[in-house]
């Protein structure tokens, strides 16, 4: 088993188109109305060695270095929190309103952000982008008052 802190969590990546629009904050918020815990967070600029791993499944396909060019087009904020919801459809144009990207993604090809697809996904994915020690465990002071004792 994974150890605690790769459990039911996902990374998110906040793509540069969203970075350049200044949505950072309106993801975040989203996640933090809906009750995901963020454990880490960074602003960086990714390269191609770290995009090569994160995509591997995607290097031989045609559009790959389009999806590069995008990718390190300029920062992004990488996030690990709880899993599951509030991302929308990957296609802009199939996310349900209400959604990330169905609020803010203008493109297919630039839809604001990435989500990990599934447990076994995000415990590799978050290995890619974070040390252990990046993960902070915490307990949010409303948990009792949410979840009750």
């Amino acid at each position: 088993a994974a150890p605690p802190e790769l459990q039911e969590k996902t990374l998110v990546l906040v793509k540069p188109d969203a970075v350049q629009r200044r949505l950072v904050g309106n993801v975040i918020q989203r996640f933090e109305r809906r009750g995901f815990k963020l454990v880490a967070m960074k602003l960086l600029q990714a390269d191609q060695g770290l995009l090569d791993k994160h995509y591997q499944q995607l290097r031989q396909k045609p559009f790959y270095p389009a999806l590069l060019a995008y990718m390190t087009s300029g920062p992004l904020v990488a996030m690990v929190r709880g899993r599951d919801g509030g991302v929308g459809d990957t296609d802009s144009a199939a996310a349900a309103a209400g959604t990330i990207r169905g609020d803010f993604s203008m493109h297919v090809s630039r839809n604001v952000v990435h989500a990990s697809d599934s447990v076994e996904t995000a415990r590799r994915e978050i290995g890619f982008w974070f040390q252990r020690d990046e993960l902070v465990a915490w307990e949010s002071g409303d948990r009792d008052y949410t979840y009750g004792p």
